[in-house]
C-alpha cells in the first residue's frame, strides 16, 4: 500500500492519525463508498460520486469536495498504487467534537481515503448462504458507517459455514449482509426495488441495465420468503464481488444446486462491459 489521504494531505497509514473525539469514533457519524478499478481505470465513477452525494444529504451533510476534487484525489491515490486492479476506500465522517448528539457542534469533516490491491476471489462455483431476519436501521439507502448489524448477520453466517446471509423484513427479501439479492423464476429475473430497505448498489443498477439491453426479462418488485425458496437461481452482488451464484441456501440446494443458466449469461455480460474501452 502506498500513501493514503486525510484531510488534505498524501502520507504513509502509519502516520495518518485522527482525534477520539472523531464523531466517526464516537458516533458512526459519517458515509463511506467503496470503488474498484480495473487495469487502472476507476470504475463506475460518477454512480459512486453521485451515490456518495445522496448518503451525505441524507445525513445533513455538504459534500466537502466538488466532483473535479474526488476525482483528483482518487487519482492520486490509483497512481501512487503499482497494481493494476485496486479497491480504493473513502470515508466522511463529521470530524471532531465534543461527545454530544448535536451535530452542530462539528465544524469540519474528516476525510480518509485509501487504495489496496484488489483481492483475487474465485466465487464462481457458487457459495452458501442462511437466511435472517433484517436487524439494521431504517436507512439503509444511505451508505453509513456504522455496519455493526451487518457485520453481526455476516458472522451468523460464518457461524453456519455459509459465506453470506440474506435478510427478511417480515415476509419480504431487502437484501444481503452486505449484498444486493437477486432470483431467477420462470426465466424472469427479479430484485427488490430500490426503497430506503436496501442500499442502491452500483453493481446491481449495473447488472439490471445490461441484462435489459440484452432482452433478458427484469422486474425490479417484492421477493417473498417462498419465491427466494422455490428460485431456480439466486445471485448476490456487490461492488467486490460482482455477480456470485448461491447454490445452496440454508442447507438446501437452489436448482440443481450448480450455478445456473442465467448467473452465466449475466456474468459474461457484466465481464465484457467492465474489459471493454470507454
Amino acid at each position: 500500500m502506498g500513501n493514503v489521504y486525510l484531510n488534505g494531505k498524501y502520507l504513509p497509514l502509519e502516520d495518518a492519525k485522527i482525534s477520539v473525539l472523531d464523531r466517526g469514533f464516537t458516533f458512526g457519524d459519517g458515509v463511506y463508498e467503496v470503488f474498484l478499478v480495473y487495469q487502472r481505470k476507476i470504475f463506475r465513477l460518477a454512480e459512486h460520486l453521485e451515490r456518495l452525494d445522496r448518503s451525505l444529504a441524507g445525513i445533513y451533510m455538504k459534500n466537502p469536495r466538488t466532483n473535479d476534487e474526488w476525482k483528483q484525489i482518487l487519482k492520486d491515490l490509483v497512481d501512487d498504487n503499482p497494481a493494476d486492479n485496486q479497491s480504493l476506500y473513502l470515508q466522511i465522517t463529521r470530524g471532531v467534537s465534543e461527545r454530544d448528539h448535536s451535530i452542530a457542534l462539528a465544524k469540519e469533516p474528516t476525510i480518509f481515503a485509501m487504495s489496496k490491491v484488489l483481492p483475487q476471489r474465485n466465487l464462481v462455483h457458487g457459495i452458501s448462504a442462511i437466511t435472517c431476519e433484517d436487524i439494521r436501521w431504517k436507512l439503509c439507502d444511505i451508505k453509513a458507517i456504522t455496519l455493526l448489524p451487518s457485520v453481526l448477520l455476516r458472522h451468523r453466517a460464518m457461524q453456519a459455514g455459509a459465506t453470506e446471509a440474506i435478510l427478511f423484513k417480515g415476509d419480504i427479501v431487502t437484501e444481503g449482509a452486505a449484498s444486493n439479492v437477486f432470483i431467477v423464476s420462470n426465466g424472469v429475473v427479479k430484485t427488490p426495488p430500490k426503497d430506503s430497505s436496501i442500499l442502491p448498489g452500483i453493481t446491481r443498477d449495473l447488472v439490471l441495465e445490461l441484462l435489459q439491453r440484452e432482452g433478458v426479462p427484469c422486474r425490479e418488485t417484492s421477493i417473498t420468503r417462498e419465491e427466494l425458496r422455490s428460485a431456480g437461481e439466486i445471485w448476490i452482488t456487490s461492488s467486490t464481488w460482482e455477480i456470485v451464484p448461491v447454490i445452496k441456501l440454508d442447507e438446501r440446494p437452489v436448482g440443481d444446486g450448480n450455478p445456473g443458466k442465467v448467473w452465466e449469461k449475466a456474468m459474461e455480460i457484466y465481464q465484457k462491459f467492465k474489459s471493454s474501452p470507454d
